[in-house]
């Protein structure tokens, strides 16, 4: 079972804060560090404001050596695909083939408002996802000398060189994720290398992956080459006194931290897992929200980890 950590640097850090974590969870035998991609926080103030989320990884890929590095997800509302495909390319470049590209259609209205970004409607969002990620993976694939051309409803490309190339070949792994029943697992068996489940019971889990496993059947494609992930909130504590200080400085109640996220005692947290893995799950995101508290990944790393394989 693969452990990432998964932060939400919106909610109030800056490039330091999250270089500390990135060097942590490296240090401490995690297999990623992730970070979302959004503008605006939600629920507090965010002080000090938002970091980018492909420039803050254009500089972890400097200052780390092992661990992967992605976005869960980037929102194809904010970047241009072909600008999205050469940033992308290049952060790969520069971590030496560690990068990964989750990629969704974008949800938050409120932080395109705030920042002057367009916000289609859910259908048009969904098509420019779609088209996308055919512009995306098709500038990849492009091979070196040839020429890439995209005419589609809301994006062309006309004799692009198709550069840079990503240091991954064929390219870095793409993820897509969500509960749609229909469109999501179509585009996730066409597209993605990774199918995720945000914050979502073990049975609601289990039926949005047998939708993916259907559509990758119906696409012809082998539902075994699909890794199937999962995102849950953190909060792992050795004590009572522990896990409470830990959910208080989020803002949440440990019984509800124990239902819905991988909460409680290592072991505890050990057991919710296991109950993911047994749905399909290969790959848990521990979405870490208090990133000034790096004796909390200390206890997953020590408690936790070694009892997953």
């Amino acid at each position: 079972m693969d452990l990432r950590i998964f932060t939400e640097p919106q909610q109030g850090a800056t490039y330091d804060d999250l270089l500390r974590v990135a060097r942590a969870t490296e240090d401490l035998g995690f297999d990623a560090f992730f970070r979302s991609d959004h503008y605006l926080a939600m629920n507090v103030e965010g002080m000090p404001g938002p970091t980018d989320a492909w420039l803050t990884l254009a500089g972890l890929a400097r200052e780390t050596s092992r661990i992967r590095l992605g976005t869960l997800v980037t929102s194809a509302t904010f970047r241009l695909p072909g600008p999205l495909a050469i940033s992308v390319a290049q952060v790969d470049q520069m971590s030496g083939g560690r990068v990964e590209l989750g990629l969704g259609a974008g949800w938050f209205e409120a932080e395109h408002a705030a920042y002057g970004i367009p916000f289609p409607p859910l259908r048009e969002r969904f098509d420019r996802l779609e088209e996308s990620l055919e512009i995306i993976t098709g500038l990849w694939g492009t091979p070196a000398g040839r020429r890439f051309d995209h005419r589609g409803k809301h994006f062309a490309l006309s004799d692009s060189p198709a550069l840079p190339k990503p240091e991954q070949q064929p390219r870095p792994p793409i993820i897509i994720g969500g509960a749609g029943k229909k469109r999501t697992p179509a585009l996730a068996a066409r597209f993605a290398d990774e199918f995720n489940v945000a914050f979502a019971p073990v049975d609601t889990a289990t039926e949005q992956i047998g939708r993916v496993r259907a559509a990758c059947a119906t696409a012809g494609r082998r539902p075994e080459t699909m890794t199937f992930s999962a995102a849950l909130v953190l909060c792992c504590g050795r004590t009572d006194a522990e896990l409470a200080r830990r959910a208080e400085a989020i803002g949440r109640e440990v019984d509800e931290l124990r239902e819905n996220g991988a909460a409680g005692t290592p072991g505890e947290v050990v057991e919710k897992i296991q109950r993911y893995r047994e749905a399909g799950v290969g790959r848990i995101y521990l979405q870490t929200l208090d990133l000034s508290d790096l004796d909390h990944l200390a206890v997953v790393a020590a408690d936790v980890m070694p009892h997953l394989g």
